[in-house]
């Protein structure tokens, strides 16, 4: 059954397949983007170009068109991946953004061959890349995030802090590429995704991977990055800010624009489907001692988000981790049992007072 929260009375829509010209190396370096068609869809059904055409034959796929921001990351790629194995049975062939050519062809090899996807080569700095992104899209999945990298020095002080025992021990120091700091990508980089999204016309719903920690300004990430400006550091917070905006927007749409914000614990390279997931609000996983989860199992939290079309599970922001393999009930299968268990909660975005980034 296809979600029902595309606009009332709206057609099925219908995506053409052909062998497309695809764009040169300098014409792709020049323009900052390349989109084309990858893959075979699947369950396709044959189409007959008209009379006195060239046209080469086409296939037609149906469902819920989904883009994907941040596709070629760890989350990112499984998303896609569960979106493009689902296509012609819920969900359109997957349009997914990456930075560049090495990504794309990256993400291409993690679908397999012939996996159809949309790609689209461009950067959340790109106004024409995130306008192409979200065009004719009904629902968009912010996957982006700023990325710390340790500095080595401060990795090999701390180690060596650890070995001399009259050494003060000193922990290892973070930092961001230029242009790549949480204020940049995690604000206003996703403020961006957001404003392309309403600016479409077309997009109905977005899903928003954050993180937990969010109401906790002294958290460990927040300090990532210091020593520099607010806009250095505090990746939870901006992250935060981001989520207001949305949330804001999505209330001034009167409720043509719906969310769901998702705020994992610590993200596990292992595999998906084997573990009980818990879900939470305001941090209140963070007191427990399960604050972790599997990147797969988040990302098969928000395809099933973009499922959803009962009022119960729109609008809604909320904590997820797991239990370790084996423990409580089993692995979860039912994710609307699940969300139900927050009876009705959300985040209070009252939270955190006395930021050190300006929060609305």
């Amino acid at each position: 059954v296809k979600p029902r929260w595309r606009q009332p009375n709206a057609p099925p829509h219908t995506m053409v397949v052909a062998q497309l010209p695809t764009c040169s190396s300098f014409a792709a370096r020049t323009s900052g983007r390349q989109r084309g068609f990858t893959g075979t869809p699947l369950r396709p059904e044959r189409v007959s170009p008209s009379r006195g055409t060239r046209q080469p034959n086409v296939t037609v796929v149906s469902g819920v068109k989904v883009a994907v921001s941040g596709a070629g990351g760890r989350t990112g790629s499984l998303v896609m991946k569960k979106l493009a194995e689902q296509q012609g049975d819920v969900f359109y062939t997957p349009t997914g953004l990456c930075r560049s050519q090495k990504s794309k062809d990256a993400l291409g090899k993690k679908l397999g061959d012939g996996v159809a996807w949309i790609p689209i080569e461009g950067t959340i700095g790109d106004t024409k890349s995130l306008k192409e992104l979200c065009e004719n899209q009904d629902a968009l999945v912010i996957l982006t995030s700023a990325v710390p990298k340790p500095k080595i020095v401060s990795i090999v002080m701390a180690l060596v802090s650890k070995l001399l025992p009259w050494m003060e021990n000193q922990k290892p120091q973070f930092s961001y590429q230029e242009g790549g700091s949480p204020e940049m990508v995690d604000w206003l980089g996703q403020k961006a995704q957001i404003d392309a999204a309403i600016a479409s016309g077309t997009v109905k719903k977005i899903v928003l991977c954050s993180s937990m920690g969010g109401t906790q300004i002294d958290n460990f990430l927040n300090t990532m990055g210091g020593g520099g400006a607010p806009g250095e550091t505090n990746i939870l917070l901006w992250k935060r800010k981001a989520e207001m905006y949305l949330v804001a927007k999505c209330e001034e749409s009167g409720g043509a624009l719906r969310y769901a914000i998702v705020h994992p614990g610590g993200l596990l390279d292992k595999p998906g489907g084997e573990r009980e997931l818990l879900v939470g609000v305001d941090d209140a996983l963070l007191d427990g001692d399960r604050r972790s989860v599997p990147r797969a199992d988040v990302a098969a939290m928000i395809v099933e988000l973009l499922k959803m079309d009962d009022e119960t599970f729109q609008n809604v922001s909320f904590d997820l981790a797991s239990r370790e393999v084996g423990e409580g009930n089993g692995a979860t299968r039912d994710y609307k049992k699940l969300l139900i268990g927050l009876n009705g909660k959300s985040a209070n975005y009252q939270l955190p007072l006395n930021s050190p980034v300006p929060l609305p």
